[in-house]
């Protein structure tokens, strides 16, 4: 097979296995980027009053348990605590993706908003499937994606490398 139509064959076949998870990548990446611009993938950041935490993780626990959205009622409940001093704030993310914005400095509830973002990551980078959904999606994602760059700039090359060819016989046989 000449590597002409094996080049094409492997360009052709290879965009169709990619396109559903590339979409997703391209997608889940796009929705990424304006994250912090749409506050329907992640809740605006509410500034606190003071820059210096006074509250200690009991009253910041015992603030977010008070809210019923956010359904913590012990510590395995929380995915994670986000604290940002020069805020005045701590984000406290919960495992049913609430996300409950408290004042670090009074202890008071500032926000409680249901956070896209972690979800839009996890599918992002596959582990929304599976923890290995790396291995078995996006590697070979990548892969086949490096093939296309590289098939795709030795097609756009290859008819000017011919007319190269052509015009060099051409001349020599002139000569």
């Amino acid at each position: 097979m000449k590597v002409t139509v094996l080049n094409r064959k492997l360009h052709y076949w290879g965009s169709i296995i990619i396109t559903i998870p590339l979409l997703l990548v391209i997608g889940s990446g796009i929705l990424l980027l304006l994250k912090k611009d749409i506050t329907w993938i992640q809740p605006a950041t509410i500034k606190g009053v003071g820059t210096v935490p006074a509250i200690k993780f009991e009253q910041l626990f015992e603030s977010v348990s008070r809210v019923k959205k956010a359904e913590i009622s012990s510590w395995k409940d929380i995915k994670r605590i986000d604290i940002q001093p020069s805020k005045g704030l701590a984000k406290v993310t919960s495992d049913n993706n609430y996300e409950v914005q408290v004042d670090m400095e009074t202890g008071q509830i500032l926000q409680t908003e249901f956070r896209r973002s972690d979800l839009i990551e996890a599918l992002h980078d596959g582990t929304f499937f599976h923890d290995n959904a790396k291995y078995f999606m996006s590697l070979p994602t990548a892969l086949i994606l490096l093939a296309l760059l590289i098939t795709g700039v030795v097609l756009f090359f290859q008819p000017y490398y011919v007319r190269y060819q052509r015009k060099r016989k051409k001349q020599s046989y002139n000569n």
